[in-house]
């Protein structure tokens, strides 16, 4: 148990039997009237964000989040099997709690996974990965004010944007928060 003073960005809470994320927090002193405290939440499950206030010094149960840093090895029909770095043990872990992060998993890709009470709940990749192109059209250089994107297929069979002279077969940076471009690799 965690008073409303202790609250952090980024900590887990327990409400009511649901996990949430804390996006942000205001400790508010009105003229008039007892403190409280105004946050904005995220399900770890469902990505939903609400608004909840609490009054100051309220107790809130946390959530104790084991942090895990696995290897993802292969996909299993709709699942994603990631090995325990430290224990070696092999885990299987839905599409649906690997979400977006798979567009940007290759084997051997290093990633967290957020464990609650022996359940997988999200996974955290670095913040770029490199991937390689296996598709794009050749860059045409033509009459323009600024640089041009073009498509181009990753290996992992997402489509990002990219700068003209990027070329097939090439090593790139992709950024895993919004599948933008980061650079060459």
């Amino acid at each position: 148990m965690a008073s409303t003073n202790d609250l952090k960005n980024g900590m887990t809470l327990d409400i009511d039997g649901q996990l949430w994320n804390v996006v942000e927090f205001q400790h508010v002193k009105p003229g008039k009237g007892p403190a409280f405290v105004r946050t904005k939440l995220k399900s770890v499950l469902t990505g939903k964000v609400v608004d909840k206030t609490f009054n100051a010094g309220v107790k809130i149960e946390v959530a104790i989040l084991e942090k895990r840093e696995m290897n993802f090895l292969y996909k299993d029909g709709e699942d994603f099997v990631f090995m325990d770095n430290k224990t070696f043990d092999q885990t299987n872990i839905s599409a649906q709690t690997v979400g977006d992060a798979a567009n940007y998993m290759l084997e051997n890709t290093e990633a967290i996974v957020a464990v609650h009470e022996g359940n997988p709940l999200y996974i955290e990749l670095p913040a770029s990965v490199e991937l390689t192109i296996t598709y794009t059209e050749p860059g045409i250089q033509g009459d323009r004010s600024s640089g041009g994107t073009k498509p181009a297929t990753v290996e992992t069979g997402i489509e990002i944007q990219v700068p003209l002279f990027i070329k097939q077969d090439e090593k790139v940076l992709v950024d895993t928060r919004d599948g933008s471009y980061q650079g060459r690799a």
